[in-house]
């Protein structure tokens, strides 16, 4: 199933900057691990914000959820879910 995330963070702005810096050194490992496994297709950066657009490539609603709760930054996140299905129009074969 494939699901488009678009996620906004919101670090409080008294966070230590320590803190931060290890939560987003877990965050870009658990990322790229779930990158490399095929689960987070793609990975876009929203230009002029902390924030991205991701696809995502899991088995099922509850997987995905567990794998953004899993998320380090998860709890300063606001995140929005589209499920999405493959265009009969495309000339990708790697669409699901």
């Amino acid at each position: 199933m494939l699901f488009k995330v678009e996620m906004v963070v919101k670090l409080p702005l008294d966070m230590p900057k320590a803190l931060a810096d290890e939560i987003k050194t877990r965050e870009k490992a658990y990322s790229q691990t779930l990158q490399a496994s095929g689960k987070w297709r793609h990975l876009w950066r929203v230009a002029g914000s902390y924030a991205n657009v991701s696809i995502f490539d899991v088995e099922s609603n509850a997987e995905l959820h567990e794998l953004l709760f899993a998320l380090p930054l998860y709890p300063y996140m606001k995140i929005r879910v589209t499920a999405l299905c493959r265009h009969p129009s495309s000339i990708r074969d790697d669409d699901k």
